[in-house]
C-alpha cells in the first residue's frame, strides 16, 4: 500500500507538473495571441501604404513651403524703403511736398565779372548774402513752380487749342503746384499769351474764341510768387521750323542779358548787348530774308516784393 501510495503521489505529482506546464503553455500562447492581436490592432490603425497618401502627405509640406515663402515676401516687402516722392504726369502734387527738406534747387548762378569780383571774396559781402538765404528759397520755390508748369505746358500745347483754356489750364496748374494761399502764394500776374506782332501783354477774356494756330509765334509769359516774391518768365512757342532761327536769336540774346546783368552794371550796357546779339542773327520767311530787329519801345524791368513792374527798365537796345 505505500507502495501504491508512493505511485499515487508520484503520479498526481507528475499530473500537477504536466497541468502546471500546460497552464504555462497556455498563458504564453495566451500573450502571443495577445501580442498578435496587438500587432494587428496597431497594423489597422496604420495608413494604407499608397502613392495616394503619399502625394496627400507631399502635399501639405509643399504647401507649407509656399506659405513660408510668401510670408517671407510680405515682409520683404514691409522693409523696403521708400524712395523720394516724385513728380505725377501731369503734374499734381505740390512742389513743397517734393522737397520736405525746405531747400529748393538753386539755378545757374552768373559769377561776379570785372569790377565786382571783390564782392566775391569780401567776408562782410558773404555774410550780407547769407542773410538773404531765406529770400531767395522763396524765390527758388516759386521758380521751381514755374519751371515745372512751364514743362508740361510745352507738352500739351499744340494748333487748335482756344487761347482762353490755355491760359485756364496753365493758371490752374500753377494753383495746384504752390498751393494758392492768398498773399502767401499764387499767380504773380494774369498770364500773357500774345499773337505774331503783338509783343507782349495780350490776355484772353472770358469767352473769347481766339484759336492757336500752326502758322502763329506764340509768347507765353506768366509769374509765380511766394511771400511776394515774383518770378516773371516768358518762353515762345512756335510749331512751324520756319522760326526755328527767331526763336534762336531770342535764346542766345536773353542770356546774354542775363550775364552781362548784375550788382553796378549800367542798364544801358546790357541793353547793347542784348541788341548786338539779336541782330547778328537772319531769318528766312516764306522764301524771304529778314535781319533780326529788337523792339525798341519793349523793356524789361526790375521787380520788387508784390511789385512787378518796380520802377527801373531795362532796355534791350543801346
Amino acid at each position: 500500500m505505500a507502495a501504491v501510495d508512493a505511485t499515487t503521489k508520484e503520479m498526481d505529482a507528475l499530473h500537477v507538473g504536466q497541468n502546471d506546464e500546460t497552464k504555462e503553455t497556455l498563458i504564453k500562447e495566451d500573450k502571443a495571441a495577445n501580442s498578435n492581436h496587438s500587432v494587428v490592432a496597431a497594423q489597422s490603425l496604420l495608413p494604407e501604404d499608397d502613392d495616394d497618401d503619399e502625394a496627400q502627405a507631399d502635399g501639405p509640406s509643399q504647401d507649407g513651403a509656399a506659405a513660408a515663402v510668401k510670408k517671407k515676401k510680405k515682409k520683404n516687402k514691409s522693409k523696403k524703403k521708400k524712395g523720394p516722392l516724385q513728380q505725377t504726369d501731369p503734374p499734381s502734387i505740390p512742389v513743397d511736398e517734393l522737397f520736405p527738406s525746405g531747400e529748393f534747387p538753386e539755378g545757374e548762378i552768373q559769377q561776379y565779372k570785372d569790377d565786382n569780383l571783390w564782392r566775391t571774396t569780401s567776408e562782410e559781402k558773404r555774410d550780407l548774402e547769407r542773410l538773404q538765404k531765406p529770400i531767395y528759397n522763396s524765390v527758388r520755390q516759386a521758380a521751381e513752380v514755374h519751371r515745372q508748369v512751364r514743362k508740361y505746358m510745352r507738352s500739351i500745347i499744340k494748333p487748335g487749342m482756344l487761347m482762353v483754356d490755355l491760359c485756364e489750364t496753365l493758371e490752374n496748374m500753377v494753383r495746384k503746384l504752390i498751393k494758392e494761399n492768398g498773399l502767401q502764394a499764387g499767380i504773380a500776374f494774369p498770364t500773357g499769351c500774345s499773337l505774331n506782332w503783338v509783343a507782349a501783354h495780350w490776355t484772353p477774356n472770358a469767352g473769347d474764341k481766339t484759336v492757336l494756330q500752326y502758322d502763329d509765334v506764340m509768347k507765353l509769359d506768366f509769374g509765380t510768387h511766394i511771400d511776394g516774391y515774383i518770378v516773371d518768365c516768358a518762353f515762345t512757342v512756335a510749331f512751324n521750323p520756319m522760326f526755328d532761327p527767331l526763336l534762336q536769336a531770342t535764346r542766345d540774346a536773353t542770356n546774354t542779358g542775363i550775364k552781362e546783368a548784375g550788382i553796378d552794371a549800367r542798364l544801358g550796357d546790357v541793353g547793347a548787348a542784348i541788341q548786338e546779339v539779336m541782330e547778328s542773327y537772319e531769318v528766312e520767311i516764306n522764301g524771304k530774308v529778314f535781319q533780326v530787329k529788337s523792339v525798341r519801345n519793349l523793356n524789361g524791368h526790375s521787380i520788387g516784393p508784390y511789385q512787378i513792374h518796380a520802377g527801373k527798365s531795362v532796355p534791350i537796345v543801346k
